[in-house]
């Protein structure tokens, strides 16, 4: 009798696909039958334990997923952690002489991988990791002196000088399959769904797995690749290529979408498809600070901030932040958007971020916090960038005295108040001009909108002036 292949104990984390999935390709290519492994670890995340609107994601993802083995003869097995010790028994159960993985690079991920790979060796089976999230990995660039990055501009443009095509893999129609060893869990007990139905709405906007990203991209080539440099900054257009919890949880590869983009590359679309592709490199940039500075997510990586007079939290007015009630509606509007979709344009992540630490002055934290709760795309090196990068506090970051006006800025990126009126449908019957500032007004607002708030949580000028005194009592 032929004998069986040996096995190897595929794991699958933020890496939900097939195609592109360098440690399956390594599986297969060394002749091993692929065990494909899940494993809900989440204490194991540190501080940052992954957010409801996240997980409500994920259980889509693992179905999709398991449905993709499936169609190949294959499937996906889950387990609850803690993940060292599923590995271990894992490995024992189905006499495994290998296990792969795709690296994450969070900071306790990172230390947590790392002692996991030094125990599978000492147990004498094969384990190795591999890239299957970035075109460049953390450690790749440095500077001339040698050390990492901190400005976005001379990272991408090293980026671009050391860019090599990474080709793409198919992941072949069938898989062979083995039943050795436990079956796991149903994906019901990993309780990453809701109970209560709150997340309802957003698969209105969203297919999570790996088709649903490959139709995203499409969708996003036919649609709004033409004129992404300018559209990409209205939200009240189809202009941005909503792709980004695709990319968090790895249902496609961020060289598939660079291939996708450069095959439709003509005189006419150059620098749509560069700005997009620079878009993507926002994302690089961000994992390379993570990696680099592991504690951003948590402290200022700006010192000179360490000591700045944020205001006490009221929280009253935070929570009106948090739900779309502090009366300036292109705030509302983004914040209500994020609600009921999971997601909000970055445009608009911009003006509420720069609403909640500059005129409320509130720390930045309590933004990501809650972003980090309720983003479908919430990702740690994204999250902490974004925030400290609109704070003021973060690398490469827009000065603390650079305060957003969210009035202006509706007015230049939804000039006829359309998103604002999606939104915060209660101000739609209002014309166009007092969508963005309806105390104008008060009472208009009234009678069309008894309800909304009168006035903003603070006047818009106050808060900035006071803002701009605290920056300058930080530095003396």
């Amino acid at each position: 009798m032929p004998q069986a292949q040996p096995l190897a104990l595929v794991w699958f984390r933020n890496d939900l696909r097939l195609d592109d999935n360098p440690a399956l390709r390594a599986a297969l290519e060394a002749g091993y039958t692929p065990v494909p492994v899940y494993i809900h670890a989440p204490d194991e995340h540190g501080a940052w334990r992954p957010g409801a609107a996240s997980d409500a994601w994920r259980h889509r993802s693992l179905e999709a997923l398991d449905a993709q083995l499936r169609k190949r003869g294959s499937h996906l097995r889950r387990f609850f952690g803690p993940s060292l010790a599923t590995l271990q028994s894992l490995i024992l159960a189905t006499d495994a002489q290998a296990v792969f993985w795709n690296r994450r690079y969070e900071p306790y991920l990172e230390k947590r991988d790392t002692k996991i790979k030094q125990a599978l060796r000492r147990m004498g089976v094969a384990a190795e990791s591999f890239n299957s999230a970035l075109m460049f990995e953390p450690w790749t660039l440095r500077t001339k002196q040698g050390g990492p990055f901190k400005v976005f501009t001379p990272f991408w443009r090293s980026a671009l000088a050391n860019w090599r095509e990474i080709g793409l893999w198919q992941a072949p129609a069938s898989l062979p399959d083995s039943r050795e060893g436990p079956a796991g869990v149903p994906l019901a007990a990993l309780k990453l769904a809701p109970r209560l139905d709150w997340d309802g709405e957003f698969w209105e906007h969203w297919t999570p797995g790996e088709t649903g990203a490959a139709a995203a991209v499409e969708t996003f080539i036919d649609g709004a690749l033409r004129g992404y440099g300018v559209q990409r900054d209205r939200p009240d257009r189809v202009g941005t290529s909503r792709l980004s919890p695709h990319l968090h949880f790895g249902e496609i590869a961020p060289w598939r979408v660079v291939a996708g983009l450069q095959a439709e590359r003509n005189a006419g679309n150059a620098a749509d498809i560069d700005a997009a592709v620079r878009e993507l490199g926002w994302r690089e940039f961000a994992h390379h600070l993570l990696h680099h500075f592991p504690d951003t997510p948590e402290q200022n990586f700006n010192p000179r901030f360490v000591d700045f007079d944020w205001a006490r939290v009221s929280e009253p007015k935070l929570e009106a932040w948090q739900h779309g009630r502090t009366g300036v509606p292109i705030v509302d509007a983004g914040m209500r958007e994020l609600w009921h979709t999971g997601w909000m344009h970055n445009r608009v992540r911009m003006v509420v971020a720069s609403y909640l630490t500059k005129h409320l002055r509130y720390h930045w934290r309590h933004g990501a916090r809650w972003f980090w709760d309720t983003l479908v795309d919430a990702d740690l090196a994204n999250n902490s960038l974004g925030w400290q990068w609109v704070a003021g506090t973060g690398a490469d970051a827009a000065p603390y005295f650079r305060v957003f006006n969210p009035v202006t800025q509706a007015e230049k990126f939804d000039p006829d108040g359309a998103y604002i009126a999606r939104w915060v449908p209660e101000l739609a019957p209002l014309p166009a001009s007092l969508r963005h500032a309806p105390w104008r007004d008060p009472k208009l607002l009234r009678k069309v909108a008894p309800d909304y708030p009168p006035q903003p949580l603070v006047d818009l000028g106050a808060g900035r002036d006071a803002a701009l005194e605290a920056y300058r009592r930080s530095r003396g």
